[in-house]
């Protein structure tokens, strides 16, 4: 799915209305495919560093008639939280993540960005809305709205970061369809990964090797400190504060 017609442009470049329309577009497809498959995943791999190979702005969306691994941990978590606890797992760990504030982001009326306390990657981000939300077709016109700010201000600070086009995978995880959807999915909280990889410049990425593949994985930073970095970063563009200064 190409998210506008010029190849040289990316959603932190995009305006909110354009980036508006490619949420509009996921939550349809969503819908549409999630009428017959258990699971649509909405996904971006961006940037070469990211195995992406076409430079056109895009993402891809795949439908399967099973839940995959990713999906069937957190079907599993998120529904025994629910049972033990009487409240939406990633629900409330989004409220305690802003109260304490040391790995908040950014937010808004309807959305929160954090650096979660698992992250692996250095730079690693959770999206999660505010209200009780289980599916992508579910959120209302102003969630939708407030979702293009939060994503064109969360990836201008990652370009922001190392000054470069930033790579990384990102996807959204929600509530089962297909045959779920007429099952309780109370337990579910929609939310969206991101996993970018760059560590310590435009040119020095996070590996997953040795001890990290054969023992556990290391962070190279706390999750504290990488979301200090990205919240202290500006939300406009470096190129386009270069092209304002440029006119000056």
């Amino acid at each position: 799915m190409c998210f506008h017609p010029w190849s040289d442009m990316t959603l932190p470049l995009m305006t909110t209305e354009e980036v508006r329309a490619v949420i509009d577009k996921w939550a349809e497809i969503n819908s549409d495919l999630g009428a017959t498959y258990p699971w649509v995943q909405i996904f971006e791999n961006k940037g070469e560093m990211m195995g992406c190979s076409n430079p056109h702005p895009h993402c891809q969306i795949w439908a399967s008639n099973f839940l995959p691994n990713e999906a069937q941990t957190e079907e599993r978590t998120q529904r025994e939280y629910l049972r033990t606890h009487g409240t939406p797992m990633l629900l409330e760990y989004g409220r305690l993540e802003e109260q304490s504030k040391e790995r908040l982001v950014l937010s808004n009326d309807d959305w929160l960005v954090l650096v979660p306390y698992w992250a692996v990657w250095p730079f690693q981000t959770l999206l999660l809305p505010r209200r009780h939300v289980t599916r992508l077709q579910d959120l209302n016109s102003t969630e939708r709205d407030s979702l293009a700010s939060i994503m064109k201000r969360l990836l201008c600070k990652y370009d922001n970061l190392f000054e470069v086009s930033f790579p990384y995978s990102m996807g959204w995880h929600g509530a089962p369809t297909g045959r779920h959807l007429t099952e309780d999915c109370s337990h579910w909280q929609l939310h969206a990964h991101y996993y970018p990889p760059l560590l310590r410049s435009a040119s020095v990425r996070k590996f997953m090797v040795g001890y990290e593949m054969l023992a556990q994985a290391q962070r190279d930073l706390t999750a504290e400190q990488a979301a200090e970095r990205l919240r202290n970063l500006p939300e406009e563009h470096y190129k386009l504060r270069r092209t304002g200064d440029n006119t000056e």
